[in-house]
């Protein structure tokens, strides 16, 4: 189970603002995230994988407090080991597909399925500024996956895929979720195109 009660102050273009999220996720389950820009969305995924601090609250996963404002207890995002997947993918310019995901994981098998259910099998030694956004994204999908997280935090990740690579790609990351137990929120401005994958859904004003 993870619990998450939060409180973050937003800057807008409507001036300032206060996320306000509350909510109680079963493991293993996936949750859809939408609403309007700005809404803090990101904001949101980024407090619970510690890469921003909220101004109150708490998230406890199994158990295990991974913040507590008024007990002063925040661990780092590298105790927390939530996968991420950047909007702008953050992938990194010097590696090659392969090395994005050996620097993730040594497990060869792994990593050999994980090119195959993201098509990249004969891009491996590319650079990503030799791939096409649908590329990208998709590694980026994949390196987040490399460690095998148990929670993954997913930021508008189909978003440059066609509809048919899309349709595959959330076919087989379904299996995968399942088989991995993982627990996964996923940022979409296109709710719809998230139906028959996430059971939940967390609509931000």
């Amino acid at each position: 189970m993870i619990r998450i009660d939060i409180e973050k102050k937003l800057k807008t273009y409507q001036g300032k603002q206060v996320l306000k999220i509350a909510g109680q996720f079963e493991r293993g389950s996936i949750t859809k995230i939408y609403g309007p820009s700005g809404a803090g969305k990101t904001t949101f995924l980024k407090v619970v994988a510690g890469f921003l601090q909220p101004e109150k609250g708490n998230i406890v996963v199994d158990d295990i407090i991974w913040l507590d404002t008024v007990s002063k207890i925040s661990l780092p995002p590298q105790q927390r080991m939530a996968g991420f997947v950047f909007q702008d993918y953050a992938l990194f310019p010097n590696m090659a597909v392969l090395e994005h995901l050996q620097y993730a994981t040594k497990d060869a098998a792994w990593i050999d399925r994980l090119l195959a259910i993201g098509q990249l099998e004969t891009l491996t030694t590319h650079k990503p500024e030799y791939l096409s956004g649908g590329q990208q994204q998709r590694l980026a999908i994949l390196r987040a996956l490399a460690t095998k997280p148990k929670l993954l935090l997913m930021d508008e990740p189909f978003s440059a895929l066609d509809p048919k690579m899309k349709a595959e790609l959330i076919g087989e990351l379904q299996l995968l979720f399942k088989e991995l137990g993982t627990t996964v929120f996923i940022v979409s401005h296109n709710p719809q195109e998230l139906e028959g994958l996430a059971e939940n859904e967390l609509m931000i004003p």
